[in-house]
């Protein structure tokens, strides 16, 4: 059956987490496989300005699954805020973002130098000792990657 676009989108603000969740992965599939989702850019892009931390999330992801289709720039406009969540408050948000910028810098080589350095000038301090050394891991796991780009 095919994915209501609009009807999928809006349910990624529903507020039972296992309906949200469901919509994001149908989303991240098309956005795999087609450029559907790109006309929602600016809305994932104030995603990331939400409270609620799977809001961002969700946001980060999509935004990521849609480098590939950017050719109006729109993750470059966002860059600085995407990159921000790096060390979001929420340390499984700030994990994913880290995770998903290697898909960013293979689409948009472009931002490579910017996500690089923000990795590397990453305060991953303010974590707890017990997330700290996770978010670390992620941050050379995610420089390896990009190197290779």
């Amino acid at each position: 059956m095919p994915v209501n676009i609009a009807e999928t989108f809006e349910l990624l603000f529903d507020k039972n987490n296992n309906v949200a969740y469901k919509a994001l992965q149908e989303l991240q599939i098309e956005s795999e496989k087609t450029n559907c989702i790109y006309s929602y850019m600016d809305r994932l892009s104030d995603m990331l300005d939400s409270d609620n931390s799977y809001i961002r999330t969700r946001g980060l992801v999509l935004l990521a699954y849609n480098a590939k289709w950017d050719k109006d720039y729109k993750i470059d406009e966002v860059i600085d805020k995407y990159l921000k969540h790096i060390t979001d408050v929420k340390p499984i948000t700030a994990r994913q973002c880290i995770k998903l910028l290697p898909i960013i810098v293979k689409y948009k080589p472009e931002l490579k130098t910017d996500i690089l350095s923000a990795l590397h000038y990453a305060n991953i301090s303010v974590y707890d000792d017990s997330m700290q050394s996770l978010v670390y891991k992620d941050i050379q796991k995610a420089l390896k990657e990009i190197q290779k780009l």
